[in-house]
């Protein structure tokens, strides 16, 4: 099926056993490519039915799909013509990992970062609706990119809006670690509760057909209907705000699916399909282990284990010593914005449950959090991509800075990361963070400067911004170790290699000291 489907006219000639097969098939090809290149895995594996659906019901690029964060695209891409090229994802000059809008006309919108599909997606029903045009314009988000504060900001306004468009809300119970919060309990209660929902279009078209007393009727169903549905499910979130919610449905059931979408495609307004999925569907390493499997480098097949053996890193070495000192101080406390893997945090929070504390993909609030916790004499860490950073600078500036609050914000992944591309580089915050007023900011050039640094920033009691990279530590020459003094850089000797076109080509490498 894989070889006969290179566009999504292709798919749509498609029977749905054959569409079955052919979900099937493309699991195992981008479980090959991945285990080979590194990539995004659970999730596309968990999106396989769902894309698949999504391209046979409507017509792209003349629709458009927005992808929230867009890791979950690997399926789109192979259904879109960009199969072969799928290939090279992670290589120089390879395919994104993620939607660009200069790689495809499907791609009608870039993306990289969580929760800004819904704001981007209605923007662009405004304009078609401004325009007088007619097209189909969709959000896919997942239940961990809801909990983002601009995702229910959007939300918010797209409900009051009576706007045409639709929200897929794919459901799998993860972001990258397991979800928390509110919404996660609210979405709980929905997913135990699948008939709720039943269409009733065809019992309304019936009553609608009873001489005079139909449309009576009709109304005295609805506010019954509605009733039941708020002792069913307290306080119908989305239904409240003005969507009309279709779901749960089976996000592996390819009928099912593009059923839900047809019925989407005839209702005014804004619609919300809860679409519930598995991460790391088909392949039973990454159904056990969704987040180690959430974004990974090359791996076996068979045993699931990384090719290559990893190394200490930057952030292993900041979560060791960070529980060596909250052993010593009983203030220390950690918050994490859904990325407590990511940033080395899974051993404290082991160890310091109540110290601990997983705000879901939120960063303006965890900086916000950490403001109000330093103020009443705690002392927060906070660690956080450089390039997710980004969206906390108010937060920064106004709950952190301006009151000269002793915050520890940990940047990880800053510099150039390589393989996710644009999106992910931490290349930009030392220029915002330098025009910050109180910022004592830090950069290890060793692991063990690291070590020295937060125990520094902890005695200090100001804010502290400690910068760090990805990967491992380079091979420097330290003359000498000094003490670290406020604003007393240190200077150190290394072996820098010379960017020569012909050596490289040559596979040989030339140094000069400086």
């Amino acid at each position: 099926m894989l070889e006969k489907v290179n566009s999504p006219k292709d798919l749509k000639k498609l029977n749905i056993e054959e569409k079955k097969e052919l979900s099937e098939e493309i699991r195992k090809y981008i479980l090959e490519i991945v285990s080979e290149n590194g990539g995004h895995l659970a999730s596309n594996l968990g999106v396989v039915e769902l894309s698949i659906a999504l391209h046979s019901v409507f017509n792209l690029p003349k629709d458009k799909i927005v992808w929230d964060v867009g890791h979950q695209t690997y399926v789109h891409k192979i259904l879109t013509g960009r199969k072969e090229q799928l290939k090279t994802i992670r290589k120089l000059n390879g395919i994104a990992g993620f939607p660009k809008t200069k790689e495809s006309e499907t791609d009608c919108f870039n993306t990289g970062h969580s929760s800004t599909s819904i704001s981007a997606a209605l923007g662009m029903a405004r304009a078609r609706d401004i325009k007088k045009e007619d097209y189909s314009v969709l959000a896919v988000i997942g239940d961990g990119a809801l909990t983002g504060g601009m995702a229910l900001e959007a939300l918010n306004d797209c409900g009051c809006s009576k706007t045409r468009m639709t929200v897929i809300l794919n459901d799998n119970e993860m972001s990258i670690s397991k979800n928390i919060g509110g919404i996660n309990m609210l979405l709980s209660k929905l997913r135990t509760k699948k008939s709720y929902n039943k269409s009733s279009d065809a019992i309304k078209g019936f009553i609608l057909k009873i001489p005079v007393v139909g449309k009576y009727i009709v109304k005295i169903v609805k506010r019954i209907k509605r009733s039941v549905k708020q002792l069913i499910i307290p306080k119908m979130f989305f239904e409240d705000i003005g969507f009309r919610y279709l779901g749960p449905v089976d996000g592996h059931d390819i009928q099912e699916l593009e059923r839900m979408l047809k019925i989407s495609k005839q209702l005014d307004g804004p619609v919300l399909i809860h679409v519930l999925t598995k991460k790391g569907k088909g392949y039973k390493i990454a159904e056990q282990n969704p987040d180690k499997f959430h974004a990974t480098s090359a791996f076996d097949i068979e045993t699931g284990k990384p090719k290559k053996q990893k190394k200490d890193d930057y952030s292993k070495i900041f979560g060791e010593k960070l529980v060596e000192l909250a052993k010593k101080n009983e203030k220390i406390v950690a918050i994490t914005a859904s990325m407590k893997d990511g940033t080395g945090l899974t051993k404290f929070a082991k160890e310091f449950p109540n110290r601990f504390f997983d705000i879901g993909i939120a960063e303006q609030h965890a900086v916000g959090l950490a403001a109000g916790m330093a103020k009443d004499g705690l002392i927060p860490i906070v660690p956080i991509y450089s390039s997710f950073y980004q969206r906390a600078y108010d937060q920064v500036i106004h709950d952190i800075a301006m009151q000269n609050l002793p915050v520890i914000m940990c940047v990880d992944r800053a510099g150039v990361v390589g393989a996710d591309g644009e999106t992910h580089q931490g290349t930009l915050d030392m220029a915002f963070f330098r025009l910050v007023p109180n910022l004592n900011i830090l950069a290890p050039k060793n692991f063990r400067e690291l070590e020295e640094m937060l125990e520094f920033a902890v005695e200090l009691q100001k804010p502290v911004v400690i910068r760090y990279p990805r990967g491992g530590e380079d091979e420097y020459k330290i003359e000498k170790q000094d003490k670290i003094e406020l604003r007393k850089s240190r200077n150190f000797k290394t072996r820098r290699r010379i960017n020569n076109n012909s050596n490289w080509k040559n596979g040989s490498k030339s140094y000069e000291n400086s």
